[in-house]
């Protein structure tokens, strides 16, 4: 999604959201990710402005994409449109039990980093761990032998799905390290 993301030419408006919008994203992320209640004032404090900023990319389609953004400019969530939140590899980082991990073998890493989707022989081969997950699911990318997580994804069947067939994509790769959204600079 962010391979040809450039913050000088695709970022629009910046908007600090209101209340009552802050207060609706707070409980979509709680909604979304259960592991983060205890943690949600300090990822996103209820008394700070939060700025949403908005994008468009052109490639590879049209696509509307928003950037919350903390205070001190620090990009933590992305979604499209009305779409489910994603965190960023940065925020994941800080909190990697935020998602549940999908790890690749050592083959996989080059791929993962260029872009590529995650197909199923590399989530299923020695070296390779899945996390019991269903469809549509939001997934950490983590490889053999990393500590940290190369890229976020969105799962494209459930592990169980994945296993059986054993071909095709697997996890869609959404954000990765040193893509755009990676490189982009803090949000003023």
């Amino acid at each position: 999604m962010f391979k040809k993301f450039d913050d000088k030419e695709n970022v629009g408006n910046v908007n600090i959201a209101k209340s009552s919008v802050l207060k609706g994203i707070r409980s979509q992320i709680l909604d979304q990710f259960h592991h983060v209640e205890s943690y949600l004032d300090q990822i996103l404090p209820k008394k700070e402005p939060l700025k949403i900023v908005k994008c468009v990319l052109y490639f590879p389609s049209h696509e509307h994409i928003e950037l919350l953004c903390s205070q001190s400019g620090e990009i933590l969530f992305f979604r499209q449109r009305d779409g489910p939140l994603f965190p960023t590899l940065k925020l994941l980082h800080k909190y990697p039990f935020i998602l549940p991990h999908m790890q690749v073998d050592k083959g996989a890493i080059r791929f993962v980093l260029s872009g590529a989707n995650i197909m199923c022989p590399g989530l299923t081969s020695p070296g390779a761990r899945m996390t019991n997950v269903d469809k549509d699911q939001i997934v950490a990318i983590m490889a053999e032998g990393k500590q940290h997580a190369l890229a976020i994804g969105q799962t494209k069947m459930s592990t169980e799905e994945i296993v059986t067939k054993n071909k095709g994509v697997g996890v869609d790769n959404i954000h990765f390290l040193n893509d755009g959204l990676w490189l982009m600079k803090t949000v003023k």
